[in-house]
């Protein structure tokens, strides 16, 4: 008998997890965005398990340590599971713009090292990001489903790829329903 794929919901950190403020690696400069519990919990009520995907090219740029990343990761992760969320994975891409690796969004090595480690139903899943080299990461590794959100960076709503458009991942239930 064959596992069932999972169906997952991929977050970006900055912007969509967290108020973007730039290069966020302090827990007191971590600011959760109003309703991402709430709304995480209606997806995972519905079967979603959650993967988060981001690129912190501050440890690159010697801004931060990748050891300061973890601890910080490490107390997100820990605040998701008191909100009785469970966040599957984390997958960081610590290089610069100019590091040619094929890790960094909007290249979609980071979706494929999570297509490597778990069966991933691709129709099934969505990318939330808030910005477009979120969503071409996600459409080149296959994921059609995709939300930007206008918490984070300027976006060009006119030229996006993104299927659908919200103001803060406190609405992702209203455009996500099964």
């Amino acid at each position: 008998m064959s596992k069932e794929k999972i169906k997952v919901i991929f977050l970006d950190r900055d912007g969509v997890i967290n108020e973007e403020t730039g290069y966020t690696y302090k827990i007191q400069d971590f600011k959760f965005i109003e309703g991402v519990f709430d709304s995480l919990n209606t997806l995972k009520n519905i079967g979603y398990e959650f993967i988060v995907v981001s690129n912190q090219s501050g440890i690159s740029r010697k801004m931060y340590t990748l050891s300061e990343f973890h601890i910080l990761n490490e107390w997100m992760l820990k605040m998701f599971n008191l909100n009785e969320i469970n966040i599957t994975d984390v997958f960081i891409c610590p290089h610069g713009p100019d590091d040619n690796c094929g890790c960094r969004k909007p290249k979609a090595g980071l979706f494929y090292k999570a297509f490597q480690k778990y069966d991933i139903n691709l129709d099934s899943s969505w990318m939330i990001g808030d910005s477009e080299r979120d969503i071409i990461a996600a459409n080149t590794a296959g994921i059609i489903n995709t939300i930007l959100v206008r918490s984070g960076h300027e976006i060009n709503e006119d030229t996006t790829k993104a299927k659908f458009i919200i103001d803060s991942v406190k609405n992702l239930d209203q455009i996500i329903t099964s």
